[in-house]
This record gives C-alpha cells, structure tokens and sequence, in this order.
C-alpha cells in the first residue's frame, strides 16, 4: 500500500540540538544582526563541500565566511576557489578568531584534532559545528564534555542520516508503537570495494586518525539506533579484525600512480582522472605529504574491515550489528524485532532494486549536494497474527538520502520549525553515537564487554529526555 507522503511533511521535519536542548533560532542572531559570520577548519573535501560551497551557493543571504584555516596553505587557496569566497586564509587557528571574530566555527579536520579545534573554539566564545564523529577517543570526548559545559556558547554535531524521509519514517513507525515494546534490533551494514576500500588509502585507515571505523564510519549507524530506540547505549561486546586490506594484500606500492601493478590490482584508481582530487589533495602533498592515493594495502593500515557488535541498551534492547567495508554491493538492511510485531527495511539492495546503476555511481549520487527527485522505497511492518503491510516511503538519492538538505535548511532557515520526532542532535547525541564505537574497539583489545558508563561521566539513560 503506498503511503501518502509527500515532500513538504518532510521540509519541516529537520531540527537540532545544542547543549543537551533545542537550538533556537537566536542562538547565532539569524535575521537579527546582519549576516551570520563563518570560519571553517579544516580545508579538506567536506569541509569545502558540504559545509563550503553548498553553504555558500544556497545561505548567502544568511551567512558570509569571514576566514578559511588549514594547516596548508595550498589547499587553502584551492579553497577559496572552489568555494567562491573571498576572505583571509590563515595557518594557525587562533590567529583566524582572534582576527575575523566569528559568531560559528566549523570543524572539518582529522578527526582525531576535532577536539582542540572545538573546546579552543568554546574558550574563545564561539559557537562550534563539529563533522561527525565528535572525537575519537574517551579521553577527548570527556575534555569536550568538560569545556562545553564551562562554555556559554554551543557545541552542534552535523549528522544528516536521521533527518533523511526514510530513516524519519522508521523513526515515526517506532513512535506510534507500531510492534509494540522493541526488544531486539538486526542492522548490518555493506560498504562496498569502491567506497569501502577508500577509508583505507586515506588517513582513515589509521586508527590514530580516525579512531577505526566503529566510529569514523559507524558513529552514523550507532546515532540512528540511539535516536531511533530513544535510549542510551549501556554495554558492548566486539569482535573485529583486519584480514582483507593492509598487509594483507598480496602486492603493494607507495601509491596507485606510481604502482607498479596497476594492471594486476583490482583496486587501482586513477586519481588523474578526478580532477577535484588532484586540484584539491594532489597538486599540494609537497605542503604536508598527505597522500589521497595511498595503497590500500600497505603496512601501516591498522583498522577493522571487518566488525561485529552487540549493544544491550539501557531500555533493556539488545542490538546486533555488524559492518563490512569489502562486499560487492553498498547498502543495509535493518530488523526491529517487537512484542507485537516486525519491521524490516532496506536500501541499495541490488537484488531488491531495479537499476543499472555501477557501485560508485551509486555513492557519486549519494554524495551529490544537487538534489534529486523524490522516489519511493519500501518497508515492512509485520503484525502478529496479521498480514505483512508494505509501506512506501519517500525517498531521495542524492544527499545522504535528502538529509542533507534538509539539516541545512533547518540549521540556517528555519530554526524555529516544529521537531515532533526528536531530530535535534547536539553534544550528548554526539558523544554518546561515539561511545559506542569507542567501547567496541576497546572490547576487542580487552576481549570483554565495556559499559558505557565507564568511559566518561556520561550516565546512560532509558530514555532520552
């Protein structure tokens, strides 16, 4: 049976969180006293995209950029160009707020630096928008913890997935009740050979930068199940290894463009042919020696691409989850299991969709900020005793899903919409999404389960307020 959904029920749907309460439209004087001023850290592919350019060609009238910072200076003129901004370019972070004065400063570094960024920000009075993940490690997360509070200014965690028409949908299904008391959870995510295998030629293959996937990547899924579950994580039990990329390749070289097994590798990528990647990363690695093609199988990659979880939530929900990053297809699929019933969904399913689509044409259109047409994909709610009801929902390809668009509406245009379904997600969301990930790998190298509780002052909740 289609559902009625239509694209304005979603326009309204999008709201965030600062703090631990709703942000208000006031909190950066939106309308009030002239545009919003800007600086963003961090130069590098989403910061001059999603929180750069996008922001730029769609918020001009709302916002300006008073200041770009990266610790090089390459990418930083590359910026101002891409963004189409004119403004001063700075090497040293405090330099650039002392000088520019901004209302907000956006984060967009290596995750492992999202910390001193974020609380020198706070100290400085400034609100703060964080990329996802807020940090990678508890210690950090604790040191953010401890600075916001001192702070009278916001900290803001930019997640898009749960703003999405799809993930709203399940959101609104577990709402009204529809199986009942949710007592169990099956989500599996696939990362493909396309996408999954670029974490590991980037600095997200090593877990002193990006904290492992269980929470570069995973900090998403694990914001979706806190959100969805409107529960606190209490427990985790990991398993994880690396057995596919790193050492364990059977050949490797310094990168794809000077390999000498191009033709044997069925992982080569050509960046040449990617013109924003050799403007942005290659024609500047003599600044930092940051290479964008790094053999994926070289031997300082020391992450998971392979990961499995059980997470016991403080509302008594058990979660089971797991996350490849080699399958031949990128999608996922989740179970709710209920006292009353089932709800089963899915996206980017190959055998479940009709299209032609190639795996990265397919992460290309995700990836997309343009816009796309809305679609419909299917859901499944199971009743006990009755009949399976097939629930179409809206569905956008580009932009995460369509959350894209809509965080950014909500953040910068209309702030004081209603947030029925508890959208918003701030400084508790953030850390709590990274805790999960956190405990995993610590359960791994422990080999036992990890409370939650025990790795900052964070007490988990049974419910989210």
């Amino acid at each position: 049976m289609k559902n009625d959904l239509k694209r304005r029920e979603f326009l309204a749907s999008i709201s965030m969180l600062a703090a631990g309460s709703l942000l208000p439209g006031s909190a950066f004087n939106f309308g009030n006293n002239g545009k919003l001023k800007v600086c963003l850290v961090g130069t590098g592919i989403r910061g001059t995209s999603f929180w750069g350019k996008r922001l730029v060609e769609n918020y001009a009238d709302l916002l300006t950029f008073v200041g770009l910072c990266d610790h090089n200076p390459g990418r930083l003129e590359y910026a101002l160009e891409y963004m189409g901004v004119d403004c001063p370019t700075f090497l040293d972070f405090e330099t650039m707020v002392n000088t520019t004065k901004p209302d907000l400063i956006i984060v967009t570094t290596k995750d492992s630096t999202h910390h001193e960024f974020i609380i020198k920000g706070l100290e400085m009075g400034c609100d703060v928008l964080t990329e996802k993940p807020l940090t990678t490690d508890e210690v950090k997360c604790q040191a953010i913890l401890d600075a916001e509070r001192k702070s009278s200014k916001k900290l803001i965690v930019g997640f898009n997935y749960r703003w999405s028409p799809y993930m709203t949908k399940i959101k609104e299904l577990l709402s009204q009740n529809a199986i009942g008391k949710v007592t169990s959870v099956d989500f599996h995510w696939y990362l493909n050979t396309h996408h999954g295998a670029s974490y590991f030629r980037r600095w997200h293959g090593l877990r002193q930068s990006g904290g492992t996937l269980w929470v570069h990547k995973a900090t998403h899924h694990f914001d979706l199940l806190n959100w969805w579950l409107d529960s606190d994580p209490e427990e985790v039990f990991a398993y994880g290894a690396l057995e596919h990329y790193g050492s364990n390749g059977p050949f490797r070289g310094e990168n794809c463009r000077t390999c000498e097994h191009k033709k044997d590798c069925k992982f080569y990528w050509d960046i040449t042919k990617d013109e924003r990647m050799m403007n942005l990363y290659v024609k500047h690695e003599q600044h930092d020696g940051y290479i964008r093609d790094s053999c994926l199988f070289r031997p300082e990659v020391n992450i998971y691409d392979k990961m499995s979880a059980q997470i016991k939530y403080a509302n008594e929900v058990v979660v089971n989850y797991s996350l490849t990053t080699y399958s031949p297809f990128e999608g996922w699929r989740i179970a709710f299991n209920g006292t009353e019933g089932r709800i089963e969904a899915w996206l980017d399913i190959p055998y479940h969709d009709d299209n032609n689509l190639s795996q990265a044409e397919l992460h290309a259109l995700e990836m997309d900020q343009s816009g796309s047409e809305l679609d419909y994909k299917p859901l499944i709610v199971h009743k006990n005793w009755n009949k399976h009801e097939v629930v179409q929902v809206g569905f956008e390809r580009s932009g995460h899903g369509g959350g894209d668009v809509r965080l950014h509406d909500k953040m910068f245009r209309n702030p004081d919409n209603p947030d029925p379904l508890k959208h918003a997600a701030g400084i508790r969301d953030g850390a709590m999404s990274v805790l999960i990930g956190i405990a995993a790998r610590k359960s791994i190298e422990a080999k036992e389960p990890i409370r939650i509780a025990e790795l900052t002052d964070l007490q988990p909740r049974a419910k989210r307020i």
